[in-house]
């Protein structure tokens, strides 16, 4: 069996790619991939979504910013699911608020309705989330891991989505992230890899 792929932040510049097969495009086209790929994450390339080394010349850090949401997962409890929510692991990717909105409530407090609509449509939206920031419990089970193959997604001006059993190494995980199948997603900057 295969070591699993690995992704290695480099001080101050890209994400290191070890081991990947499944590199895609924003519309999941594959974009050929080698055994070690360096990711942009300053913005800036103009190899996106690979990095050619602008990081060096505009200074980018990758130092965490301040006014974070905190690392905490809390508890939405319905009839039949509750929901459990990190905002501080979540990757802004949209899954939730577009897939259910009577669940996933905008500028709503609590912002999460878990009987908004049927356990069964708010788990498979859950199972869409590509940080990790959702899971949720049904009878006492809590269900976090999801089994997906490695990949990696290129999103448009959003964050890479990364799922499956490839291994962040040297990265504190927030609390409620799975660890199992590493499934997480990657925030970049503003400027982040168009394709």
């Amino acid at each position: 069996m295969a070591d699993n792929p690995t992704i290695e932040l480099a001080k101050n510049g890209p994400l290191l790619v070890k081991g990947l097969e499944d590199l895609q495009n924003s519309e999941g086209e594959p974009i050929p991939s080698k055994k070690v790929i360096a990711l942009c994450r300053c913005g800036r390339s103009g190899t996106k979504p690979f990095c050619d080394g602008t990081h060096a010349e505009i200074g980018f850090s990758d130092e965490k910013q301040e006014g974070g949401k905190p690392d905490h997962v809390d508890d939405y409890v319905g009839k039949g699911i509750t929901i459990h929510d990190n905002r501080g692991i979540c990757s802004h990717a949209g899954a939730c608020t577009d897939g259910l909105p009577h669940v996933w409530r905008m500028k709503t407090e609590p912002w999460i309705d878990p009987d908004g609509d049927e356990a069964a449509a708010s788990i498979n939206t859950i199972r869409q989330c590509p940080s990790g920031a959702l899971s949720y419990t049904v009878d006492g089970v809590l269900y976090q891991d999801q089994d997906r193959s490695p990949a990696i997604k290129v999103s448009k001006n959003a964050p890479y989505e990364v799922v499956g059993s490839v291994e962040l190494l040297e990265v504190e995980w927030g609390e409620g992230a799975s660890g199992a199948l590493r499934t997480m997603s990657l925030r970049c900057f503003e400027e982040q890899a168009v394709l």
